[in-house]
Formats: C-alpha cells, sequence, structure tokens
C-alpha cells in the first residue's frame, strides 16, 4: 500500500496544496488567488470564507490529478503568512472578514501598550516588536472598536489555524507561529502569559492551545472528510509559517543556512540557535526540533506585492493579453522591460513602503516615493526600480547582522514568489555582494508542509529527505562595479527615508482627517 502526504499554504495573495509519495516526489499542485481587500487606509484583509472554500476545491483537484484513494494520504502539514488573524464564532464561522499581514489599523493599540505594558518588557517575552501589529494587538482594536462583534469571537486563529479547526475541529497553533500573536506570547516558554493577557484585557480563553511543529494536533473528523474529499482519519501536523514551510522544503536544514522568498512580503530567513534576538527583527521557532531553534526573518511589508501592484494598477493591458495568448504571463512582460534599463533605473529611486514597513525601520506611517522620475522613466525604469528597492530594504537589515556575526551560510537560496526573475536574483546578488543560487523546483511552502507531515507521522526519520531531494542552480556571483554603484544608490535610499520620516506622521495626519469627511 502507498503512503502519500498532503502540504496546504495559505499566504497573503493566494492558497497552494501539493501531494507527495513517501519518497517527496510531488504528484500534484493546485493555486488559488484570493483578493486583498484594502477598502480603507492601512486595512489589508481577505474574505475568511474563501480559505475553506478554496482548500476543498484544491484538495479535490490534487487528489484527482494524483490519481490516488484519499485512504492512503497518512498526514497534512499547514501553513499560513503571519501575522495573520480569523476570529471565529462557535460555529466556527469566520466573524468579519480576516486580517492579513499587511493589515496596521491597530496604532491606538500599539501605543496604549507602549505607555502601559512597555517595549522593552514586552521584547522580553515575546522575543519582537509591538509595530508588527501581531494577532493580540489587533483583538484589543476588535474589542476597542467592535464590541459586540468582539464577544461572538469563540477563537482568534491563523490562516492556517482555521483550517485545521475545521479539519479538525480543534483550535491549535504551532510554536513558529505563536510568537505573531505577540505581547503576551512567550516565545521562550511557548505559552500564553495569563497575567497580562489579564492586564491587557484579552482572555486567554480565545488563545489556541500551542503544540510543537512536529506534533500531531488531531484528524480529518467525518464532516471535513464530506466537504473536502479527504478521508476521515487521517492525521494533521501542528503547523508553521509560511516562510518556515518553503524554506524547510528547500533544504533549509543547518544553523547558518539562509533563504529568501519574493513573495507578497519580501524576506530571509538565517537558522541560529542563539535566543539572543535583535529587537530590529521578527523571530520565531523554527520548524526542526521547533523547542530549541530559532530563526530571524528580516521582512520587507511589500516584496513581491510591489510587483503585483504595478501589474494590477498600471499593466491592463498585459493583464488582458494573459486571457488572449496562450502561455502569456503579465510579469514576464514587465520583467522583459525592466531587463532594458541601466542598473539603478537612470537616477530612480523608490521607497517601497505600500503598506508601511516592517524590518529594520519599523515604520507603521511610512508609504511609497518615487523620487528622480523625469519624461525620459517609462514603465520598465518603474519596474526595476522596484525591484531595486525591495532589494535595498531587505540589504537594509542584512547589514545589521553582519554587524552582529551572525553565520550566514552561502549562497543565499532564493525560493518563492519573484525569485523566478533572474534579473530580481541579479539585482540581489550585487546589492548583497554575495552569491545567490535558486531552487529548481518551487512548488515553495506546501512541499515543506507536506514534509513535515511526513514527519509528524513517521514516514520521513526526519527532515534531511528535503535536502535531498533540493536542487540548487543558476548561481550567481556577484559583480564587485555594480555593487559599488549600488551602495552610492543605497545611500542615497537611507537619507530619502529619514529626511521624509518625519512626513509620513503629518500625511497620516491629514489621511485621517480626509476619511472623517
Amino acid at each position: 500500500m502507498a503512503n502519500y502526504l498532503m502540504g496546504m499554504d495559505y499566504g497573503t495573495g493566494g492558497a497552494k496544496v501539493c501531494i507527495i509519495d513517501e519518497e517527496a516526489n510531488i504528484l500534484s499542485y493546485a493555486f488559488r488567488e484570493y483578493p486583498i481587500y484594502t477598502d480603507k487606509p492601512d486595512w489589508s484583509e481577505h474574505d475568511a470564507n474563501l480559505y475553506w472554500e478554496h482548500t476543498c476545491d484544491m484538495i479535490k483537484e490534487c487528489i484527482e490529478k494524483a490519481n490516488i484513494n484519499p485512504k492512503d494520504i497518512k498526514g497534512i502539514g499547514t501553513s499560513s503568512a503571519l501575522p495573520s488573524m480569523v476570529m471565529v464564532d462557535k460555529d466556527y464561522k469566520p466573524i468579519n472578514r480576516a486580517y492579513n499581514l499587511m493589515d496596521r489599523r491597530a496604532k491606538k493599540e500599539v501605543q496604549w501598550l507602549r505607555e502601559n505594558i512597555g517595549q522593552e518588557e514586552i521584547f522580553k517575552i515575546s522575543g519582537n516588536r509591538l509595530e508588527d501589529h501581531p494577532s493580540i494587538v489587533n483583538l484589543m482594536w476588535e474589542k476597542n472598536n467592535r464590541p459586540e462583534d468582539f464577544k461572538r469571537i469563540y477563537k482568534a486563529l491563523t490562516i492556517d489555524g482555521f483550517i485545521r479547526l475545521k479539519l479538525t475541529g480543534k483550535a491549535t497553533a504551532s510554536y513558529s507561529a505563536g510568537a505573531f500573536y505577540g505581547v503576551a506570547y512567550n516565545v521562550f516558554s511557548n505559552q500564553f502569559e495569563k497575567e497580562l493577557m489579564d492586564k491587557i484585557g484579552i482572555s486567554i480563553d480565545l488563545m489556541p492551545e500551542v503544540y510543537r511543529c512536529e506534533e500531531i494536533i488531531g484528524e480529518v473528523t467525518y464532516e471535513a472528510a464530506k466537504e473536502t474529499g479527504l478521508a476521515e482519519g487521517i492525521a494533521v501536523a501542528a503547523g508553521q509559517v509560511d516562510c518556515n514551510a518553503g524554506w524547510v522544503g528547500a533544504g533549509a536544514t543547518q544553523v547558518g543556512d539562509v533563504q529568501m522568498n519574493l513573495g507578497t512580503c519580501g524576506n530571509f530567513g538565517v537558522i541560529h540557535k542563539d535566543p539572543n534576538f535583535l529587537d530590529s527583527m521578527i523571530s520565531c521557532a523554527y520548524t526542526i526540533d521547533s523547542e530549541n531553534t530559532y530563526i530571524t526573518v528580516p521582512t520587507t511589508t511589500t516584496g513581491g506585492q510591489s510587483l503585483r501592484y504595478l501589474r494590477d494598477q498600471f499593466s491592463h493591458m498585459e493583464r488582458a493579453m494573459e486571457k488572449l495568448v496562450p502561455n502569456f504571463d503579465a510579469y514576464d512582460y514587465l520583467n522583459m522591460e525592466a531587463e532594458k534599463i541601466n542598473i539603478g533605473s537612470d537616477g530612480l529611486i523608490i521607497l517601497p513602503y505600500l503598506m508601511g514597513e516592517r524590518t529594520p525601520i519599523w515604520d507603521v506611517d511610512a508609504k511609497g516615493v518615487i523620487f528622480g522620475l523625469s519624461l525620459n522613466h517609462t514603465k520598465g525604469h518603474l519596474v526595476r526600480a522596484m525591484m531595486e528597492a525591495v532589494a535595498y530594504a531587505l540589504y537594509d537589515s542584512f547589514v545589521l547582522l553582519k554587524e552582529k556575526n551572525i553565520k550566514i551560510n552561502s549562497p543565499i537560496v532564493l525560493n518563492e514568489g519573484g525569485a523566478k526573475s533572474k534579473l530580481w536574483r541579479s539585482i540581489i546578488t550585487d546589492v548583497f555582494n554575495v552569491p545567490t543560487a535558486l531552487v529548481k523546483s518551487r512548488v515553495g511552502a506546501p512541499f515543506g508542509d507536506a514534509i513535515l507531515a511526513g514527519v509528524a507521522v513517521g514516514i520521513f526519520k526526519d527532515f534531511s529527505i528535503a535536502k535531498e531531494k533540493t536542487e540548487y542552480i543558476d548561481l550567481i556571483e556577484p559583480n564587485q562595479k555594480n555593487h559599488e554603484i549600488y551602495m552610492e544608490y543605497f545611500k542615497l535610499y537611507k537619507k530619502l527615508y529619514e529626511d521624509i520620516k518625519e512626513d509620513y506622521k503629518a500625511l497620516a495626519h491629514l489621511r485621517n482627517l480626509s476619511s472623517q469627511n
């Protein structure tokens, strides 16, 4: 009898499912894009009902493509982009839309916590900053602004936590997800601090049970099996944050291994054992030995999303061509336009803070800036300048890690999203001045979730199977001359932000005045 494993990942822009066999061969894959709602300034939401609807469709598609009996699926692993939050009632139905990681509405709650609890105290417990707007901060916003809906909340879950609830009937979170609840989640003891939660007015009863990433938390119920086409009784693992899933699946297993994603956000992760976290970075438990291993994840909020923005808002012809021409990809066309442009985009610099910014500046009010725009600049210039901007934003954190002498193995492995663009990889290589390589098979996070499921149920003895199955291609060596030019642009990029960062606050005030009319 054959054994199969399933992985499910929920990003900010869409969801993915895959099935692998017991030798970690990929048998099938499905993807669904879902809309991002930004109806109000600093809000970023999903229709939470779509998560389950798409999941049911993708599971059926993958089972059909793989031509397998669902009874032979032995385990399921899940992941999602974090912080995210799905509020559910006692019937497991979503309350309002779900938060995704770009949402920055809870500014007053962050300020209250700073003044009444203190950033240092919160960092000491959570290992992370308030500015990432973790789930507990957003629950405070719900209590303050939608009190009647707040009273209906049974559990506050991550996206993949919501999916596990629908699959198993159990409200759970993994150690790696715990850090993104923040504030009162103790990243060292992996539990919520009740005394602190009482002080901020959020009941600990709203929190899920927390498990090691590698633990089995439940089984597929009869009801879930009917909806999804799965078999009742399939084991479900506790899961992981989506970046961990992608990196595990691409062979990041050793201390110092570093991988990069250019998905909705842009980030890279460095594996380590040292619990002395940097207060300018995001840190959480890493999937492999999740009680004792951590990953530090510098992140720019709108990485690949910045290119999606240019595609969706300024490339209507290219989008229309996708429907008319077989295999036409709007991103490929934008990439070709950008390839024609000189290094430095002929004097065009972008601050890519379309939804505020995370590491290392942590500025919720920051917004995008196009500097140096001239009549000679084309859409190709804008695309390349945006690629360079994301590289600068990530390099800003990379410099800090190097200064702390964090072990970083070479090459940097590029994985999901916009990493398929060789131009973008070349830009990152030259900006970072470090060799890079590309993962050949980029199924990404759901593959890592399936590997996690295999370890959890004992089909794989450990995560080494991922390293064995991963092939790295397109090694790019940095061009020193290009790096030196980029460093001059990077200095100006940094100066631009410093020159206008106070103006962002004034702009936020004016925007709030406008929205009140």
